[in-house]
């Protein structure tokens, strides 16, 4: 009977500890993923390591409650779009929270300071969408100049003319360019025009870098001196404290009446009010945006009825290898936080 009992008690002992080592080894690291189309070849890493919670479709900063709920006791937060993640959130993923990983270059639309006070590391994706980015400020540089926005509107209201001096736009070659930020984006960017044959590519920063000298851009110490010089001022920098609204009604006088503004930045770079002045008075010749505020663009913007201004919703990296390549990026981050492994790209 003696026996009997203690081969009970053994037996109900090795199902106790072999149920508890299953759960253990089964068990995962939980990661949100806000938006549920972010590229499946981007997140295979994840996959074998992680469980995914994706997002709802309808997924929007509207939906407060919902995101709580997906984001509960989670180990890691994939945050892609511009919506800034509340502190509620926050609380929900709670203790285990490691890293808040941003499917972004920008970080301007989120609050650092809060996530970091948590002990949560913070990483973006900067570098894969460079070559896109350009490729979008070089688009609008083309269409702005070339009035592509107006000739479109010519076409569509019937008003097309064939005499000689119709629609004339401005050359890229020959032009003094002005590059506002000459980091990855900006650097991509003046690698790609100087193929058509542009004069000289001046740039404006804190210090001259190394980089331009190897491309031949020139280092000029004003923010002043560029505008005044630049036929195209193309703007690629970060949204700071020190860089919003930067172009407002002052540094638009001080450009060429046939100057080009291209800004693939952030919207909060520019007073778009002081902008559409500047646009409908042609104190400058043209502009081409693919980022605005607010975003998205409201349908009665004065920006889309002025035919010399080129608009794109912010589809600067929107290509599908630069998107896989960014989703990619977060996902080696997220692994590295939680292998206690220094982050690839973090934010600092």
């Amino acid at each position: 009977m003696l026996n009997t009992k203690l081969h009970l008690i053994c037996l109900i002992w090795l199902l106790i500890n072999f149920m508890t080592t299953e759960t253990m080894s089964t068990s995962r690291p939980k990661v949100f993923i806000k938006d549920p189309d972010l590229p499946e070849e981007g997140l295979e890493i994840l996959k074998s390591r992680c469980e995914l919670i994706r997002g709802a479709k309808d997924n929007s900063m509207d939906d407060l409650a919902k995101m709580i709920q997906e984001a509960n006791g989670v180990d890691a937060i994939m945050w892609s779009g511009h919506g800034v993640p509340n502190k509620e959130i926050l609380d929900a993923a709670g203790p285990n929270l490691k890293i808040f990983a941003s499917v972004s270059a920008g970080v301007d639309h989120l609050n650092i300071s809060e996530i970091k006070s948590r002990g949560v590391l913070i990483s973006n994706t900067p570098g894969v969408l460079n070559a896109a980015v350009a490729e979008s400020a070089v688009l609008l540089t083309l269409g702005a100049a070339r009035r592509i926005e107006e000739g479109r509107r010519a076409i569509v209201n019937g008003e097309w003319k064939t005499n000689f001096n119709w629609l004339l736009g401005t050359d890229l070659v020959g032009s003094t360019v002005g590059i506002v930020g000459l980091g990855g984006i900006g650097m991509n960017v003046a690698r790609r025009l100087k193929a058509f044959d542009v004069g000289r590519i001046i740039y404006n920063g804190h210090k001259p870098k190394p980089a331009g000298d190897e491309i031949g851009a020139i280092f000029v110490p004003s923010l002043n001196e560029l505008l005044k010089e630049s036929d195209f001022i193309i703007v690629a920098v970060p949204l700071t404290k020190e860089t919003a609204l930067m172009f407002n009604k002052t540094t638009f006088a001080q450009m060429k009446k046939n100057a080009v503004f291209v800004n693939v930045g952030r919207g909060g770079l520019v007073n778009h009010d002081d902008l559409v002045e500047a646009l409908k008075t042609n104190t400058i010749f043209a502009a081409g945006l693919d980022v605005m505020t607010p975003e998205p663009l409201p349908v009665d913007h004065p920006l889309l009825k002025l035919p010399n201004c080129v608009l794109m919703p912010h589809l600067g990296s929107a290509t599908v290898k630069t998107r896989i390549g960014m989703a990619n990026l977060a996902s080696k981050n997220v692994l590295a936080a939680l292998d206690n492994k220094p982050l690839i790209t973090p934010v600092n």
